[in-house]
């Protein structure tokens, strides 16, 4: 059965999401504009610091003598970013989401700038890993935006319009960061963004002030310190999992045993009450995020590397590969944004992944010598519309199922699926690389098959979105 958003319970604090605004608003109406190009800019400028930074960071771990710190600066950026989206799902709840975000967004220019006025590698990390909280606070924050500042009927275009903040720097972050990383220095790269937030902070900070006014009157300051321990133990047993992964021998499985246990736990109790059943709708909800994340990128990470190493392609036409997929990515988010995807979200989820499925299995056939290499473009952008209409389409749902004093928990709980998904997929994706033989045809097809098979799992789970009636 198929969900509506009006099949299940909404909350706002804002006064022109009553129900009674004229049908003709959009995100883009008076009251809405200021925010939307706010927190629109807001993710534009996170999109393009993830491109950006990324091209820049082998320069600058070369220019620092810190190549055995390389991978640190991305594991870094990611655990800091975990434990902070627990952090600002409960700041939220508690206190409106005024604070984590723009926490989140001071902390995220002072890590820029941290990295970017670095002497030695070590600094580096930890303006990295400064970096990472200020972005995990954020992520969880705009979405607790989005549930308290707009009508159910304006969420869906919200989240098109993230996605198609992604497509601008996913095409010219590579090329601008490159430009300015040899003309001017890798450090430009890092200092440059932090002045770009005054923008949207100026934007978005009257209309949050007024969503803030009465938010969290009457409740306890106080953060659960148990669901902080758990996220403490969740970021740091990601790392150790992280770290497992870089090394090569039988010691690896020291830390990814403390890793993993440290994880189980925390994430049980992180996310949602039968996540891992797929219990009817938000659990269902929370663990699609995980595995739409999860397959898609697990097998982009190795789409380009199977292109130059099977195919014969340059580095550069391979990554160009991947780009029909951020530009269907917001196609598909664009269309679940129509008025009349509201009534077919459970189906939508549905068709999403059939197409990431169809996609991946369709990436790996370009292992068959008489497929043509650009075979894998046309299958990304099928596979770019499908997560297109997934993710956007999972986090209305999550909105929608949402109490108002649990949506910070609840997009935490969202983000942590999201980035779980990514790192036991994409490491799981590894082990088969080695096991099954790497740099060989079927190491390859046996990643494409695995996570094609997990996307149409989560086409069939998808159909448990729904809560039963009755």
């Amino acid at each position: 059965m198929t969900l509506t958003l009006a099949s299940v319970t909404t909350h706002t604090t804002h006064p022109a999401a009553t129900g009674a605004e004229p049908a003709q608003e959009t995100v883009l109406s008076g009251p809405y504009r200021a925010l939307t190009f706010g927190i629109v800019s807001t993710v534009l400028l996170v999109a393009f610091e993830a491109t950006a930074v990324n091209t820049a960071m082998p320069v600058a771990a070369r220019a620092l003598h810190g190549l055995g710190l390389y991978a640190f600066a991305f594991s870094g950026f990611f655990t800091a970013s975990l434990l902070a989206m627990v952090v600002s799902g409960e700041w939220c709840d508690k206190r409106g989401p005024l604070g984590p975000l723009s926490a989140g967004i001071a902390a995220f220019g002072a890590g820029l700038l941290v990295a970017g006025t670095a002497q030695d590698m070590g600094v580096f990390v930890a303006g990295r890993a400064v970096q990472g909280l200020g972005g995990g606070l954020v992520i969880v924050a705009l979405y607790v935006v989005v549930g308290r500042a707009y009508p159910e009927r304006l969420r869906p275009s919200v989240f098109a319009a993230f996605s198609a903040a992604w497509v601008l720097p996913s095409i010219v972050g590579p090329v601008v960061s490159g430009t300015v990383t040899q003309h001017l220095g890798w450090r430009w790269v890092f200092l440059s963004i932090p002045v770009l937030v005054l923008l949207p902070v100026s934007l978005m900070l009257p209309q949050l002030r007024r969503l803030q006014a009465g938010d969290g009157s009457g409740r306890s300051w106080a953060l659960n310190r148990g669901r902080l321990l758990f996220a403490l133990a969740l970021a740091v047993g990601a790392g150790l999992l992280q770290y497992a992964g870089q090394l090569l021998d039988g010691y690896a499985l020291i830390p990814a045993a403390a890793g993993l246990l440290l994880l189980v736990p925390a994430v049980r109790r992180l996310l949602p009450h039968g996540t891992f059943r797929a219990a009817r709708g938000l659990p269902t909800v929370i663990l699609l995020r995980g595995l739409a994340a999860g397959t898609f990128f697990a097998a982009e990470s190795f789409i380009p590397l199977m292109l130059v190493t099977q195919r014969g392609l340059s580095p550069t036409l391979a990554g160009l590969s991947l780009t029909s997929g951020g530009l269907s990515w917001a196609l598909g988010s664009w269309v679940q944004g129509r008025s009349w995807a509201d009534r077919h979200r459970g189906l939508l989820i549905r068709t999403g992944f059939l197409m990431s499925a169809a996609a991946i299995a369709g990436a790996g056939l370009a292992l068959v010598p008489a497929v043509p290499p650009y075979a894998v473009a046309f299958a990304w952008a099928v596979g770019g519309m499908g997560m297109g209409l997934t993710i956007a389409s999972v986090g209305v749902l999550m909105l929608g199922l949402s109490d108002p004093d649990d949506t910070g928990e609840n997009s935490a709980s969202l983000q942590v699926s999201d980035a779980l998904g990514n790192v036991l997929l994409v490491g799981f994706a590894g082990v088969l690389f080695s096991v099954v033989g790497t740099g060989t045809k079927g190491g390859f097809a046996a990643i494409f098959a695995v996570m094609a098979a997990i996307a149409l799992v989560g086409a069939v789970v998808s159909g448990r979105t729904a809560k039963r009636h009755g």
